[in-house]
């Protein structure tokens, strides 16, 4: 599934072309992704100039001149296409301007849009419980110190639940633990001050990286321009199982189940 620096890295590559652009024509080539698509998707967006694009988690915002903002999720497999040379069976939405076309592709059909009021998107239900932005001023030590508080779960565990975080998922956070020196498995409200010190920038490091390098190729990802994201090449833990740390004090990477998810760590360094 596209994480956040996936997202990141496709919310850019599309503001280069469509940002202050007017959409001439929307067409849906199927009533719904992973579930319908707005009743009024096409009469809206008709006719609209996009004024900015952003990101929220996991979700992209497309942000309109009629106080409307389009939400899509990337679900499984979807990745947009720009000046697609040929059509693609799943090409599900095609957004045209007068230069260029946009096509919403997803071949799993796990992703969504929506379309939502700009100024009730903090409200809107997938965003109202969600945590600060890795990436904002909101994530701060203080801030892992309150959330995690008392719980007992792990702290791999805890720092994918988006109500702590918003947007981080299993690669970043399996990569932030172990920039940070922190077992996986330690329970959340254990982890030090200091632990959490380390952590906070540890995953904004991750993250920035992943983002510089186009994000990670996983399968289907691609960015917009279609070419593959190689932040994959520089993972520390992620997939290297039976491989040595890459500190000169480590031992050799495991994986274990957590949640019903894959993590890899080093069980020397990481503490």
């Amino acid at each position: 599934m596209p994480e956040l620096p996936e997202v990141e890295t496709t919310v850019r590559g599309l503001a280069r072309f469509l940002e202050g652009e007017r959409i001439t024509r929307v067409t849906l080539n199927r009533a719904d992704l992973r579930r319908p698509f707005p009743a009024d998707l096409v009469q809206v967006m008709t006719g609209a100039t996009i004024t900015a694009l952003g990101r929220r988690a996991k979700y992209g915002l497309v942000h309109l001149d009629r106080d409307m903002t389009m939400i899509f999720h990337l679900g499984m497999s979807g990745r947009w296409r720009i000046d697609p040379e040929t059509p693609d069976s799943h090409d599900h939405l095609l957004l045209d301007t007068a230069a260029h076309r946009f096509a919403l592709c997803d071949p799993r059909r796990f992703g969504s849009v929506d379309l939502v009021a700009t100024e009730a998107l903090e409200a809107w239900p997938q965003f109202a419980a969600l945590g600060p932005e890795p990436l904002g001023p909101g994530l701060t030590a203080a801030h892992l110190k309150a959330a995690l508080k008392g719980k007992v779960l792990s702290i791999k565990l805890a720092l994918l639940d988006q109500r702590i975080v918003a947007g981080l998922g299993n690669i970043y956070v399996c990569e932030a633990l172990w920039r940070a020196g922190i077992r996986p498995t330690k329970p959340a409200g254990k982890v030090t001050g200091p632990q959490l010190a380390r952590l906070v920038p540890a995953i904004v490091a991750v993250l920035e990286a992943s983002i510089r390098d186009g994000g990670s190729t996983l399968r289907d990802y691609a960015r917009p321009d279609g070419e593959l994201g190689y932040f994959a090449s520089s993972f520390d833990v992620y997939g290297r199982d039976g491989e040595p740390c890459r500190r000169a004090d480590g031992g050799t990477i495991r994986r274990i189940a957590q949640g019903g998810r894959s993590t890899w760590y080093c069980p020397v360094c990481q503490k």
